[in-house]
This record gives C-alpha cells, sequence and structure tokens, in this order.
C-alpha cells in the first residue's frame, strides 16, 4: 500500500511542471502566426492528455484547435484560376495560324509566385506572335512562364498573355491547361458553401407585400412554365414584357418606385430585371459593395411588388464568362434570396447572363444543377432563367440536352437586331420545335457592342419572332449612358417621369413596341 502511495506521489509531482510547461508554451505562442498555431494545437492536446481533468485546460484546447483550424483553412483556400480561350484562326500561305488568350486570376488573400502554365494540344505547333510570358513548345505541351514583369500576380489581381501558333495543318485538339505554383501542380481546396441556417432564413425573410390592386400581379398571380409557354395563375399564356436596368452599380438612381411606375403606367411594362453584376469593376464577387447592392435589389424587387409587376433577379456574369467561376458566391446569394422571397408570387431567379469564351453547354448545365436545388429548397415553384453558350445565343445547345427533373426552367436567348439576324433566329425555332420555353431577357435594335447603328427591319423580325411564339423579354437597358442600346436619352437627367423627348430613339421603340404589344 506504501509503494502504490509512493508511486502516486511521483507521478503527480511529475505532472505539475508539465502542466506548468504547457500553459507557459499556450500563453506566450497563443498568438503567432499559422506555425504557432499548430505548435499550440500541438501542445494543448498533449496539456489536455496530462490533466484531463482540468476544464479550463479543455475549454483552451478546444479554443485554439478552433482559431488554428480556421486559419489553415484560409491559407489553404487559393483561388487561383487560369483560362485559355480560342481567339480565333486563319489561313497564311500554306500555314494555319490559331491565336490563343490566356489569363491567370489570383483571388486568393496573397500575391502568388514562382508560377508556371501548361497546356496540351499543341504538338506540330510553331510559336508565332506573342505578348506577356516566355513561350515554349515540347511534344505535345506549350509552357508558359513569367516574364521580368509579371513574376508575382497580386492578390486579387490577374495577368492577360495571348500567343499565335503556326500549324502546317488545322489543329482543333483540345486545349487542357493545368496551372502550377512553386513547382507543384495547384489544386484549389474548396470547402462547402456556407448557406443560411434556418434561424437565419427566418430572420431574414421579407413580409409579403400586397400588390395593388389591378395590377398585372393582381390580376395574373404567380406565373408557371407550360412546354413553351410562360401561363398565369389560371393557366393561361402570358407574356412578360419589359426592361432590364443596367449595371446597378453603376446606374443605382434608375432603381426608384417612380420609375418603375412610369415603366408600367406609361409604356405598358409588367418586368424589371435587375442586372447585378458580378466579376466586373464594382461587381458583387469583385470588388462591389456587397451590403449596397443586395439592398438595390431589394429595394428593387419592393418597388415592383408594390406596382404589382414582375422582378428578375439577374446574376450578370459576363467578365467571369463562365458561371463556375463564381459559383459558391452564387450560391448563397440565391439562398439568401430565394429564402427571403419564397413566399413571394413575382420573382422570378435569373442564374446566370451571358456565358461566353470557351464556356460550354456542360459547363452551364453543371452549374445549374448546383444552383437550382438550392433556390428549391425555399422556393419550390419559382421561374428560373438559365443562360446559354456564346453570351447566350446557343439556345439550341440546351435544347440538345436540357436540364432535368426540374419544373419552371426557361433557357435565354440574347440578341442585337443590327448583328444577330436569321442565324439565331433558326436557334430558337430550334429551341422552340424541340418544346424549349425561350426567354428574351436581354436585347436591342443595335449592334452587339450595344453602341452602334439601330436596324429596325431586322429588329421587327424578331418580334414578329416573339409574338408568334410568345416569347417574354426584357430591353437593355435602363440608363442615360451614352451609348445607342441606352433607353434614357445622355443629355436627360431625369431617373422617372420621362417624356418622348427624354429617351433615346432605342427607348422610343421599345417603348412603342411594349405598348402596342397585345
Amino acid at each position: 500500500m506504501k509503494e502504490r502511495k509512493s508511486l502516486l506521489i511521483i507521478i503527480g509531482v511529475m505532472a505539475v511542471p508539465i502542466v506548468a510547461m504547457a500553459i507557459f508554451i499556450v500563453y506566450t505562442l497563443g498568438n503567432k502566426d499559422d506555425a504557432g498555431s499548430k505548435a499550440v494545437e500541438t501542445t494543448t492536446q498533449a496539456t489536455t492528455e496530462a490533466a484531463t481533468e482540468e476544464e479550463v485546460a479543455e475549454d483552451d484546447t478546444e479554443e485554439t484547435t478552433e482559431k488554428a483550424s480556421s486559419t489553415n483553412s484560409d491559407e489553404k483556400k487559393l483561388a487561383c484560376s487560369v483560362k485559355v480561350e480560342d481567339a480565333g484562326n486563319w489561313q497564311d500561305g500554306d500555314k494555319y495560324v490559331y491565336q490563343y488568350n490566356i489569363r491567370i486570376d489570383n483571388k486568393s488573400k496573397e500575391d502568388v509566385s514562382d508560377w508556371k502554365v501548361v497546356i496540351a494540344g499543341f504538338k506540330g505547333g510553331e510559336i508565332g506572335d506573342n505578348w506577356n510570358g516566355d513561350y515554349k513548345i515540347s511534344g505535345d505541351n506549350l509552357t508558359i512562364t513569367a516574364v521580368d514583369y509579371n513574376g508575382t500576380i497580386p492578390k486579387g489581381g490577374n495577368i492577360e498573355m495571348g500567343l499565335q501558333v503556326k500549324y502546317k495543318s488545322s489543329n482543333d485538339a483540345e486545349k487542357a491547361a493545368t496551372l502550377y505554383v512553386g513547382g507543384e501542380e495547384y489544386t484549389e481546396l474548396k470547402e462547402e458553401p456556407t448557406t443560411q441556417s434556418a434561424e437565419e432564413k427566418a430572420e431574414s425573410k421579407k413580409e409579403k407585400i400586397e400588390p395593388e390592386s389591378g395590377t398585372p400581379l393582381e390580376n395574373h398571380g404567380k406565373l408557371s412554365i407550360d412546354g413553351t409557354d410562360v401561363v398565369d395563375k389560371d393557366g393561361k399564356q402570358y407574356q412578360l414584357k419589359g426592361v432590364s436596368t443596367h449595371g446597378l452599380a453603376w446606374f443605382p438612381e434608375y432603381v426608384n418606385k417612380e420609375a418603375f411606375q412610369t415603366l408600367r403606367d406609361e409604356w405598358g411594362a409588367n418586368v424589371i430585371r435587375l442586372a447585378m453584376y458580378t466579376s466586373e469593376s464594382g461587381g458583387y464577387c469583385q470588388d462591389g459593395d456587397k451590403s449596397k447592392l443586395k439592398g438595390l435589389v431589394e429595394d428593387g424587387v419592393e418597388y415592383a411588388t408594390e406596382l404589382g409587376m414582375y422582378v428578375i433577379i439577374d446574376w450578370h456574369i459576363l467578365h467571369d464568362t463562365n458561371p463556375k467561376d463564381n459559383q459558391d458566391e452564387a450560391v448563397v446569394f440565391f439562398d439568401e434570396m430565394s429564402a427571403k422571397y419564397a413566399d413571394y408570387d413575382n420573382v422570378l431567379y435569373e442564374i446566370c447572363n451571358e456565358p461566353n469564351g470557351s464556356t460550354t453547354w456542360s459547363d452551364i448545365k453543371e452549374y445549374a444543377e448546383t444552383v437550382i436545388p438550392v433556390i428549391r429548397a425555399n422556393d419550390k415553384d419559382a421561374i428560373i432563367i438559365v443562360g446559354t453558350p456564346t453570351w447566350s445565343q446557343d439556345v439550341d445547345q440546351a435544347a440538345d440536352d436540357p436540364i432535368t427533373g426540374q419544373d419552371n426552367i426557361a433557357y435565354t436567348t440574347h440578341f442585337y437586331a443590327a448583328t444577330h439576324k436569321d442565324n439565331i433566329r433558326s436557334k430558337v425555332k430550334t429551341a422552340h420545335d424541340k418544346g424549349l420555353c425561350v426567354f428574351i431577357s436581354e436585347f436591342s435594335i443595335c449592334d452587339a457592342s450595344g453602341n452602334g447603328a439601330i436596324d429596325y427591319d431586322s429588329a421587327e423580325d424578331w418580334f414578329d419572332m416573339i409574338d408568334e411564339y410568345n416569347l417574354s423579354y426584357a430591353g437593355w437597358s435602363l440608363c442615360n449612358k451614352n451609348e445607342t442600346s441606352a433607353l434614357i436619352d445622355s443629355g436627360c437627367s431625369k431617373t422617372s417621369g420621362w417624356s418622348d423627348d427624354d429617351l433615346s430613339d432605342a427607348g422610343k421603340w421599345l417603348k412603342n413596341q411594349i405598348s402596342t404589344d397585345d
């Protein structure tokens, strides 16, 4: 018995300095950088094992471990990506010349150095004109390394490069790019997007606003899709016709109730599209004020609802080209918006404006099949509008492989009448004949730059098809920007109550079109 007591005393004496040493290490290293956090985590775990009955030590260990895990997660979660865009090709004598644009985006929280890009699919190619990189072809691979001025990509920055490659014969090999950082293949470690908790959704939910009596919403109620048609609460064909804002970040002054009422009462519009850019300067996923942008969306929904109009919340991808680039942000945004407006009968969701560049329908469909269930978890039957490849022109590709297992899905076609004519209209006809509901969520009657000459004849051809097929539409854009597609004259500063003299030529045409449409 005495021997056992002696052994316990010895163990107790030995434990005291171990615990004291651990506490000292926790105190002195607790506020160090990531490496220090890892040391604290290891030491405090040892402390817990040595003093399992000390509750304070256990609490300190859990807190420190959580901090270390959070810090390490942020450190690992880089957001670098590389894109290759086919910028066209032509024949030069007996050679075929292909031009490629390459872009690296660094959306991580720190600068990235020692980068390299390897792209497969260049066998037999000869490098011609090139810029912003050092290019070498070996076997099938093109390797790009930095030049002296772009060896470091600053956090939030990007590098754009390009080259021309000559071949003896045409070369349509798929170009697959791999990014290396610090000599190792870069693998983006993505976490599951954090959506709102049930409590947060309940707290943020908007109290439903009752529309004015006799308005489109009051008369026609919640819309749905039946085959190729948008239909109202009674199952009758219904055509949404209205106006899209320009980027909310740049022209916020046009999101006001008086402006929407002017469009409703004097133009005959029944829908407003709220265009929230994602990747441009001031965009939601770039450097924009997210709180302010969401506030403008919420104001726009409120004004439209009070006036009994329908409203489209538009995730306006453009410069980001592929909706998957900001998919995590889209998931969180649409989870919040669809929870907030789950009980509203007039809110539609446009989940990707104009995919472009090398983005395929497969890319878009994969993105849509991620985002749509997030909306459906909150709002089971709102209309969801999905963009299509090539700036939402290739709706025929969607018709060949439509999204399945979901109701009330529409697909976009965008057109600019002076540029897009029979070739794009034939794609709409193909999609319509295959049973897709096509939605013209953006268009203008000038050329695709938004600032060229107006083609009234092509515009009339488009509207012959729109009316024949009962396609819904929103014209671009509600602003006074000095360009042809702006609906307000650039010399007009009024943000509502416009007379015809306050409108651009495109604005006068669209007002007349909406007001005379049956």
